[in-house]
């Protein structure tokens, strides 16, 4: 199982570890890529001040991301599950997993990321500030840039088994399954029972509590419709709408009663 996540917009603090180190981050055949954004974005944030927060859309108030961005290279990096944080996150509380449970985040979880593409909760990162919706001078749409590295090392990652895809949408627009990987690809949505509508920050909250519980479980569903099977079993509300065509990926309605 391959678990597909959005990063958080706000991250812990960087540390004081080892530096990063590109060559030693999963997915090495991404490596090219993330040299030219690192390059881009350092280069903008070490230069004109003004303009880079501009580029990045900060705030007054975050003025100080400009700075850390600019020192990107010789930050101090600590392992991607410590750096991301929010809502997602804190549901999902990786610290608090057992170790059989962590195992199975390292290999299955895949955080997304306008900096990094894309990385394993071990890979070992500085904390920064980079959405895939930017556009960066040099290199332009972010999600565009990661398109065709994407498309040669996902599927690859992927395997032969299920692909769980919780990525927001600006996320989504990196990589989407094609073909017979998005025919063992679920996305999920979660909505209020009673309106049938749409969540939008407790949808973070429960993505997290369902990743948590696959990975407490040891539930390793090989396909969507196994997946249907083990969220119910873990207790879950679940409506899955099977493809009408192949190629196309699955979709599951996660209902839940209490927004919270």
């Amino acid at each position: 199982m391959l678990v597909l996540l959005p990063p958080s917009e706000g991250k812990a603090d960087s540390g004081k570890g080892a530096p990063l180190r590109l060559e030693s981050l999963s997915l090495p055949g991404l490596t090219g890529a993330r040299e030219a954004v690192l390059g881009e974005l350092v280069g903008l944030c070490a230069g004109d001040e003004e303009k880079a927060r501009e580029v990045l859309g900060l705030s007054e108030g975050l003025r100080g991301e400009v700075a850390k961005n600019a020192a990107l290279r010789t930050a101090g990096a600590r392992p991607a599950g410590e750096i991301y944080t929010g809502v997602l996150y804190d549901a999902l509380g990786l610290a608090s997993l057992d170790a059989a449970a962590k195992r199975r985040a390292a290999r299955s979880l895949l955080v997304f990321s306008g900096l990094w593409g894309a990385v394993r909760v071990t890979d070992r990162i500085p904390s920064y500030r980079c959405s895939m919706g930017l556009k960066l001078p040099g290199l332009g749409a972010l999600a565009g840039h990661w398109r065709a590295p994407m498309a040669e090392v996902l599927p690859e990652a992927a395997g032969d088994g299920l692909v769980l895809d919780l990525r927001s949408a600006a996320y989504a627009a990196a990589w989407k399954p094609k073909g017979e990987v998005a025919g063992r690809t679920a996305t999920v949505r979660v909505l209020h029972a009673p309106t049938r509508k749409v969540i939008s920050h407790f949808n973070k909250a429960t993505k997290g509590r369902i990743v948590r519980s696959l990975l407490s479980d040891g539930a390793l569903p090989r396909d969507p419709a196994e997946l249907v099977d083990a969220l119910r079993e873990l207790g879950y509300e679940v409506e899955a709408q099977a493809p009408e065509r192949a190629g196309r990926p699955w979709g599951l309605d996660v209902l839940v009663e209490e927004i919270h």
